[in-house]
């Protein structure tokens, strides 16, 4: 098969390469360019690990071509610190709430936050709930991860 040249911007910063069409996003972004906070989880997009902004929007990176890439602005939690605005805040909250244990799922959680956020600072405990029902974590029971982005929502 032939190679597409893809360029898109990561993290503010232009990356162009070759890739073949096959190839995943999330492959890409761990293998060829060494970003390591999405990681590989489930491999089916169920569980979270893999997530990233796209376009602003997060998504599955495991599910995504890197051809679909092509044009785009991809941020990753390495490059969320400084382009978003509700990252920093959000790490913060999680880190005083002892939020997470292992942190597998800690990248996709906080990205998800992060979008809920740009879209409706004031959201409730159920609008949460909905943005991160997609991450899965097996160590904390959630609470914690709520706790963590309601206060950041309330300002505290």
């Amino acid at each position: 098969m032939k190679n597409h040249d893809i360029k898109f911007t990561l993290n503010g910063e232009q990356v162009a390469l070759s890739v073949e069409p096959s190839d995943v996003l999330l492959d890409v972004l761990r293998g060829r360019l060494g970003i390591k906070s999405p990681k590989v989880g489930c491999d089916r997009g169920d569980c979270g690990t893999c997530t990233v902004l796209l376009n602003g929007k997060t998504i599955r990176s495991c599910l995504a071509l890197a051809v679909e890439a092509d044009g785009t602005e991809i941020v990753t939690l390495e490059g969320a610190n400084t382009t978003r605005k509700w990252t920093q805040k959000l790490q913060k909250k999680f880190h005083e709430k002892n939020a997470f244990q292992c942190g597998f799922c800690a990248p996709g959680v906080i990205l998800s936050a992060t979008e809920l956020l740009e879209k409706n600072p004031k959201a409730s405990k159920h609008d949460i709930k909905e943005a991160i029902a997609g991450n899965l974590c097996r160590c904390t029971g959630y609470e914690p991860i709520v706790e963590a982005i309601e206060e950041t929502v309330k300002g505290k």
